[in-house]
């Protein structure tokens, strides 16, 4: 199990091409999804930091152990995480852009809605808010009986992917982030800053209703939703990763032009 929990930053003057703005810092969070692991992030974090971004990706508490422990912690854990993350980004840097995967999309919308005025972009990879899986409404019950389900971990179309994640989803941790997703859907109207939202065509743990849900909910005046046709729910890790590091970079070097001409 991974015991490195962030992609060491590179330092923005080392490559100065990261942006348009040279002297501009800009940082850049990454969240894993549900019963995951940084390893589904590592790869896309890596690619930032080698052109010159600060980056943190958080292992967010209860992941990267074991199930059993996952199930003792809650939403609220794994959002204190991703929050000390950014805090710490938004202290180093001038411009800090946000990340997920999945569960990873939710926590950095709940930033975006928090501290609007903090959060320059929004990347989101398959991010779950919203589900049309009639079985989730017996978590609530069947939690009190039974621990855990079979894991929905490693949905990933390229042979040999690995998300180093769980076999087994933790029911009481699952009750924890659905209950989160109403409270956060009321709250995305307070979501102002550009979004770039990633959707595999094929995905077998979160459907489209999610990103329905964001692109309604957010008063973003930028929503840019991109279709990835070769990969499944784990798409960092999947056919289409290049795709996404390539754009994200093209997405962060917009929003920090827009924020360094702003700041001028």
């Amino acid at each position: 199990m991974p015991t490195d929990d962030r992609v060491a930053p590179l330092s923005a003057s080392a490559r100065p091409e990261a942006t348009s703005t040279p002297d501009l810092r800009v940082g850049v969070l990454l969240s894993h999804g549900f019963t995951g692991s940084p390893a589904s992030m590592r790869p896309w974090g890596q690619f930032l930091a080698d052109h010159g971004y600060a980056v943190e990706v958080p292992r967010l508490p209860g992941h990267g152990t074991t199930w059993q422990d996952m199930n003792l912690t809650t939403w609220d854990d794994w959002y204190a995480e991703v929050s000390k993350s950014f805090d710490k980004l938004v202290r180093e840097n001038d411009v800090v852009v946000v990340g997920g995967l999945s569960m990873g999309g939710a926590l950095v919308l709940r930033l975006a809605a928090d501290r609007p005025d903090d959060v320059a972009g929004v990347l989101l990879v398959n991010a779950a808010v919203a589900s049309t899986n009639k079985q989730l409404v017996a978590v609530p019950v069947v939690r009190r009986f039974v621990r855990s389900m079979p894991g929905i971990g490693n949905d990933i179309k390229k042979p040999g992917g690995d998300e180093v994640g769980y076999d087994r989803t933790p029911l009481n941790a699952l009750h924890s982030m659905v209950r989160a997703w109403k409270p956060l859907r009321a709250d995305l109207s307070r979501v102002t800053a550009p979004i770039r939202f990633f959707r595999s065509a094929e995905d077998h743990v979160v459907d489209p209703s999610s990103v329905q849900v964001v692109r309604s909910g957010v008063s973003s005046t930028s929503f840019e939703e991109r279709l990835l046709p070769d990969s499944y729910h784990v798409a960092t890790l999947d056919n289409d990763a290049r795709t996404i590091f390539e754009e994200s970079l093209e997405f962060i070097r917009g929003v920090s032009a827009t924020e360094g001409a702003d700041s001028v």
